[in-house]
């Protein structure tokens, strides 16, 4: 394998501001510039967004120097994934259509060059947060998805804006915290996952966390092993990506952030 695969996710384009999210995407948009030539495939996993809402005339305002850009790589022959996220869930098919690039709803299996990887968002995964479980499946209804298109988009658009501001993510007031291998809960899935079957990679967003987490395994069918978890952070604080070169799996930082990425 000549080329290598890509991973990252959480750009949370549109937050906290117009300013440090054009920042912010020229960066994005820079990395993309820079991995175009040695790319075999991209995986980007969730919270492009910061708030998406397709509707069927209409496209959000901006981030077009990333949309771009990934036309610019899917053109090229390049195969890209989009895993949709709690921010961006509202997707229709204006990436398949424009971008050819398929979406996904639910964590999927690949395999590549011999290597199983479980791949999506990761919000909703493992034991707890049972409100925000109850809220996604509310959201995620298609009844819930046609009563928000139905508001003109300035009033739709201005709702999830001042939703958006209120969240965690748009004050960026608060600094995620490991909890420990006992209580991260997407740890605890990986774990419940390879009771039934082995994997050799996990990976996740949603935490904003940089995690490469290492995983004994031992599957019904008796075969052990060892699997990693990889959280890929954010493109808010770590700008942190994976990269797979057929045999080793990196999680790595594009700027100096190295020290911030937790290992065991």
């Amino acid at each position: 394998m000549s080329k290598k695969i890509y991973f990252l996710s959480d750009f949370h384009l549109g937050a906290p501001d117009y300013a440090s999210s054009l920042q912010r995407e020229k960066i994005i948009v820079e990395f993309l510039d820079g991995i175009k030539n040695d790319a075999a495939e991209i995986f980007i996993v969730g919270d492009m967004f910061d708030f998406w809402y397709e509707y069927k005339k209409v496209v959000p305002r901006g981030f077009v120097r990333l949309l771009g850009k990934l036309a610019e790589l899917t053109d090229a022959g390049i195969p890209m994934h989009f895993f949709v996220g709690n921010h961006d869930m509202w997707m229709r098919d204006y990436f398949t259509k424009e971008l050819n690039t398929p979406v996904y709803y639910e964590p999927k299996e690949f395999v590549r060059n011999g290597k199983r990887f479980l791949i999506g968002h990761g919000d909703g995964l493992g034991p707890g947060d049972h409100g925000y479980k109850r809220l996604k499946k509310f959201f995620r209804n298609p009844v819930c998805k046609w009563l928000f298109g139905i508001l003109p988009p300035i009033a739709g658009m201005g709702l999830a804006n001042y939703l958006s501001r209120r969240s965690r993510v748009k004050t960026g007031t608060s600094e995620e915290v490991f909890l420990g291998e006992d209580k991260e809960w997407l740890i605890i899935y990986c774990k419940e996952v390879l009771k039934k079957e082995n994997f050799d990679f996990f990976v996740f967003g949603h935490r904003h966390l940089a995690i490469d987490f290492r995983l004994s395994s031992l599957s019904r069918e008796g075969r052990g092993g060892e699997a990693r978890y990889i959280n890929l952070g954010d493109w808010i604080r770590y700008y942190t990506y994976a990269v797979f070169d057929g045999e080793k799996m990196v999680l790595k930082p594009y700027k100096d952030n190295a020290d911030k990425i937790i290992r065991n």
